[in-house]
């Protein structure tokens, strides 16, 4: 049983109003975001798939991952896209003491360059939320309001794409996973998807704050 949404409902962006869910100054616009990488082989395909829309996105790197593909995270800066910080090791701030969750963030800052933050699963107590605002004022927590699912191993790779085409319009932040355990959906998914927002003529733009 799916034990999460694919749209972000209203009264969790109002619960969590401190963090950005969509965008609402683009109306012909939308926000493709990639968590968990890099990864050595896929990050590569995701931004081979994007450069052929001419199509900008997001990445949420994991620290770890970034010092151990230096070489692909600025291959992502070099190809105009944006990255974002999401922890050193990956941590859920549900199982997490604030103190060892505001220092994993700040390591992973040492090798990510971004005022922005997405929590791993999307999971950060409001406590964490507004000690966040304290400890690094210039960041900003991003969420979404699409989610592929592609990280569900019990989805199929069709689903995962209807998932993405009925539930994005203009303003959306989508997210994807640049990571192994999504590579079944995510491979399907993104270039079909990319296609259809093409057709579209909806802009993929990065996400800058």
């Amino acid at each position: 049983m799916r034990n999460y949404l694919i749209k972000t409902p209203r009264i969790l962006k109002a619960i969590y109003n401190r963090c950005i869910w969509h965008v609402n100054e683009h109306a012909n616009s939308i926000y493709l975001t990639f968590d968990d990488g890099p990864h050595a082989t896929i990050t590569d395909f995701v931004l081979d798939e994007l450069k052929k829309y001419d199509a900008k996105a997001t990445f949420f790197c994991i620290g770890k991952n970034v010092q151990e593909h230096r070489i692909l995270y600025q291959r992502i800066l070099n190809e105009g896209h944006s990255v974002g910080n999401h922890t050193q090791n990956h941590i859920n701030g549900w199982k997490s003491e604030n103190e060892n969750y505001f220092h994993d963030i700040a390591t992973a800052s040492e090798h990510i360059q971004s005022k922005m933050f997405r929590p791993p699963y999307g999971r950060i107590t409001p406590s964490q939320a507004k000690g966040l605002e304290k400890r690094f004022p210039n960041m900003k927590i991003i969420m979404w309001d699409v989610l592929s699912g592609d990280f569900d191993m019990a989805l199929s790779k069709e689903n995962c794409l209807e998932n993405v085409l009925h539930s994005t319009k203009p303003g959306s932040i989508i997210v994807f996973h640049d990571s192994e355990k999504a590579w079944e959906r995510l491979s399907f998914a993104l270039p079909i998807f990319l296609k259809h927002c093409s057709q579209k003529g909806w802009q993929m733009k990065k996400l800058n704050y």
